[in-house]
């Protein structure tokens, strides 16, 4: 894969007060260099319809988005992608498998900020670089065949790979972001907006109202330009409990608790557990059992409980950003590794499949 779009030159110089100013490409640009063929195009709208058909009820497998924490390397992430397309294949009648390929992440104080801002992985942010980098990442896996899923942190990367995306989250930090409920409403594709860092869901639930609503918002247009964006508001929402700072919020309680709060604001029952975060008590070998015990919840009749999410990547656990990097494994938060993964997801598809065939018969 090449990177040839980058920054154009320093635009104003500065006092070293002041901030300094690097134009980027337009989202256009970018898109007409790496465009996406009709092909393409017509399997991310089909992989949206698939997600939707779920969040509707219409279809009757399980979503999971599965993949690294954050994508560091290309290589790695894409033979992470191979491995998730054999997969998918195989567990297809039970479940919709989507890949998780977060270029951008969401820090606390400070620290490396993902692919899209800084892909060399030493401080540079070379922002041009990565907003390429990320877009040919992203049309590769879905060659393979594989909808793509991705957390939208900031509201102007979004452009530049809005188009091969089939789902979105929005994170617990930005739930509650007017600006990122503006972007939601305009968004062609499901989005999962997660609970507050408090695990309370009244955040989202406010966060999923507002997106169903048409919105004019402050905007860049396709060009570059500031632009008054005009959305028709967006009816695939859905909530994600990923736990919070008074514990974990996937139990059967705790869902039942979040049904009757969603059933009294009249928010369809569309939920998706996050099983890594504080519901694994940020221990990525705990997701299994996270996964196991929401999948026996569905398993019981819970269908409002739509689909899981594992933060996975080709060998389990994290290791700190050096000039010496362990091959496969996550330099952000821990993951599961590739075989535990595949594990899981097949034991979990035939126990669907058991179940499916009690049905029948």
């Amino acid at each position: 894969m090449n990177s040839s779009v980058s920054a154009l030159p320093l635009s104003t110089l500065s006092p070293a007060n002041e901030a300094l100013t690097l134009r980027l490409p337009s989202s256009l640009q970018l898109k007409q260099q790496l465009p996406l063929t009709t092909a393409l195009a017509q399997q991310v709208a089909a992989h949206r319809q698939g997600v939707r058909a779920i969040l509707d009820g219409e279809d009757s497998r399980l979503l999971v988005v599965v993949g690294p924490c954050s994508i560091h390397d290309s290589q790695s992430a894409l033979e992470y992608a191979t491995h998730l397309a054999r997969l998918a294949a195989d567990v297809s009648d039970q479940m919709l498998l989507v890949m998780r390929a977060y270029v951008e992440k969401p820090r606390t104080t400070v620290g490396w900020k993902g692919l899209a801002y800084d892909p060399h992985l030493d401080g540079s942010d070379d922002m041009a670089t990565g907003l390429t980098l990320s877009r040919e990442l992203m049309r590769e896996m879905l060659r393979l065949g594989l909808p793509i899923a991705t957390e939208l942190l900031q509201p102007m990367a979004a452009g530049y790979f809005d188009d091969l995306l089939s789902w979105v989250a929005i994170g617990a930090r930005t739930t509650e972001s007017q600006i990122h409920r503006e972007m939601a409403s305009g968004l062609n594709m499901p989005v999962g907006f997660k609970n507050g860092t408090d695990g309370g869901v009244a955040v989202a639930s406010d966060a999923m109202r507002s997106a169903a609503h048409p919105h004019r918002h402050f905007g860049v247009d396709s060009q570059g330009h500031p632009a008054i964006i005009q959305t028709p508001g967006n009816p695939d929402t859905h909530l994600v409990l990923r736990g919070g700072h008074r514990g974990p919020n996937f139990d059967r309680q705790s869902v039942a608790q979040v049904q009757t709060d969603l059933e009294k604001l009249k928010i369809p029952a569309r939920i998706m557990v996050d099983c890594s975060h504080a519901n694994s008590s940020k221990n990525p070998l705990r997701q299994p059992a996270v996964f196991n015990d929401v999948l026996e919840q569905r398993l019981q009749g819970n269908t409002a409980l739509i689909g899981m999410m594992l933060e996975s990547h080709l060998f389990e656990g994290c290791q700190p950003l050096s000039p010496s990097l362990q091959y496969g494994v996550s330099i952000t938060d821990g993951c599961l590794g590739w075989e535990s993964t595949e594990t899981l997801l097949r034991e979990a598809a035939e126990r669907l499949r058991e179940r499916t065939n009690i049905q029948l018969a």
